[in-house]
């Protein structure tokens, strides 16, 4: 709270480039976002690179990482050039996080597709005769979400009551066999 221009000369006297990993680490502490960001735009040049990494690494968001390069841009203590390379970062930074953005949806999309597929393919099995035309792959990715709905891995952890459901709805669902069946 209140951070602005002295709180970044302050810090960069009581700061010093080494402490720019730990800085990174406490962005994980949302209540600390605004400080380290601050604490980081602070040591100039030092900071520019790690930020760029901790947001390749996934260790900083986009926004965060573009604010700070932004108090760099505007910290008068910073060397010209280097509230240049802050700015052109900050652009980068900016096409880094759309592209992502991009990525993100696409998968999403790609994501929603297949659950469609496998979702149809569910419904076919209600109906022995399109149950049929389903490949023995189709089937199990059914069994597979089946399970999964149902909260149980088919290597995990199972009562004995669980095991033998798992076991008969592999044997209906992926196999075909009728449910009347005893096990052999």
């Amino acid at each position: 709270m209140g951070y602005n221009n002295q709180s970044l000369n302050t810090l960069s006297q009581e700061l010093i480039p080494a402490d720019i990993p730990i800085l990174i680490d406490l962005l994980t502490d949302k209540h600390l976002t605004v400080g380290a960001q601050f604490a980081l735009a602070s040591q100039c040049e030092a900071a520019i690179i790690p930020v760029r990494e901790a947001v390749v690494q996934h260790k900083m968001v986009f926004l965060d990482a573009e604010d700070a390069m932004r108090l760099i841009e505007d910290f008068e203590a910073c060397r010209p050039e280097t509230r240049q390379r802050a700015s052109t970062m900050r652009s980068e930074l900016h096409s880094l996080g759309e592209a992502e953005e991009r990525r993100l949806e696409q998968e999403a999309k790609e994501k929603a597709a297949e659950d469609a597929r496998i979702q149809r393919n569910a419904l076919k099995m209600r109906d022995p005769k399109q149950a049929k035309e389903l490949t023995r792959q189709e089937r199990e990715e059914v069994y597979r979400r089946s399970l999964k709905a149902m909260g149980l891995k088919k290597e995990g952890p199972m009562t004995p009551a669980q095991r033998d459901l798992v076991q008969r709805m592999y044997r209906t669902m992926v196999l075909g066999e009728s449910g009347n069946r005893p096990p052999n």
